[in-house]
């Protein structure tokens, strides 16, 4: 498989700030509301380069929410942030009513997702969220990799008209996409191509599965990795594509393994070409609190679990 290499870490969030940072220089109709949150979303130096298009709204995300909508009617883009928890579950009516069902063009930018938000505990890692918003219609779902990808995207959805829930992290993980890569919403990336079973990841479970399909090349089975950065809508000819070719698919999210990406690829496999499935995923429960990488490896979200349930689909498969 192509190898891939770093040769620095950064936080995906920090990636959403550099993003809003050249939003805020060429497009003057982008305005940001946060929650009380600023430095935890990067957004300081938006923030000081154009303080008039900027709302702190407080600890108050429904309230945010409420305005990030109104603004649409004027033109305007909102990016409402906070954390992901705080952004789906908390303020879910808001979202549902105010932006999905009237189809606003606001986007929910939110970090701290998922397990890797760490020692803050269960109450923060919202596990629910991807699963939540992509039972809306007509909202799209996207969840990048790393810094470099985060950026590219929060600078792409300003150009979609429609409700973007856009999720990203507190950690530091590997940068190894490209810095001027073009982010397509909906077009899955080949990470690197093979024929025995298809990884399809999601957010920081990509470079994990990068590394199980490396681990696994040493023995002689040659993975498909594949990218869905864009939840919903779905790449549904990408995947098709690459089972009809390995014959058996393992999903990898950091996200409950009900509702999430696997559920997703789980229904387009059923329609369409059913073949056997592994889920990498938190099993059906909360988080806790402790250090990201432990717990990722706690709750089977890292490249061990990527190959035991690549070996475990593929004798399924035979």
């Amino acid at each position: 498989m192509k190898k891939f290499t770093y040769t620095e870490k950064k936080d995906t969030r920090s990636g959403f700030g550099a993003g809003m940072t050249e939003l805020g220089r060429k497009n003057p109709n982008v305005v940001v509301l946060c929650a009380d949150l600023v430095g935890s979303l990067k957004i300081d130096t938006f923030i000081k380069e154009n303080p008039e298009r900027f709302i702190q709204c407080g600890i108050a995300e429904a309230n945010m929410i409420g305005i990030a909508a109104g603004l649409t009617i004027a033109g305007h883009i909102p990016y409402a942030t906070t954390f992901a928890n705080f952004g789906s579950s908390r303020v879910y009516d808001q979202i549902r009513q105010s932006v999905a069902y009237s189809n606003k063009n606001v986007k929910i930018a939110v970090s701290h997702a998922g397990l890797t938000l760490g020692e803050d505990g269960a109450t923060h890692q919202v596990l629910e969220d991807i699963g939540m918003m992509k039972m809306l219609p007509g909202m799209t779902v996207i969840n990048p990799c790393d810094y470099n990808q985060t950026k590219a995207a929060t600078e792409a959805i300003a150009d979609y008209e429609g409700p973007v829930y856009l999720r990203f992290g507190r950690p530091v993980v590997p940068v190894f996409t490209d810095a001027d890569q073009k982010f397509e919403i909906g077009k899955a990336w080949m990470v690197s191509e093979g024929t025995d079973v298809s990884i399809i990841a999601t957010g920081h479970l990509v470079w994990e599965a990068i590394q199980g399909a490396e681990k696994l090349e040493e023995e002689g089975i040659i993975a498909e990795v594949i990218n869905i950065h864009t939840i919903k809508p779905l790449d549904e000819a990408a995947i098709l594509k690459s089972v009809a070719k390995t014959r058996c698919v393992v999903s990898a999210e950091e996200h409950n393994r009900i509702g999430g990406l696997g559920d997703s690829i789980a229904q387009l496999l059923i329609r369409n070409d059913l073949v056997p499935q592994e889920y990498v995923a938190v099993d059906d429960s909360f988080g806790e609190s402790g250090k990201p990488d432990e717990l990722m490896k706690k709750y089977g979200l890292d490249a061990e679990s990527i190959i035991k349930a690549a070996k475990k689909v593929i004798r399924r498969k035979q």
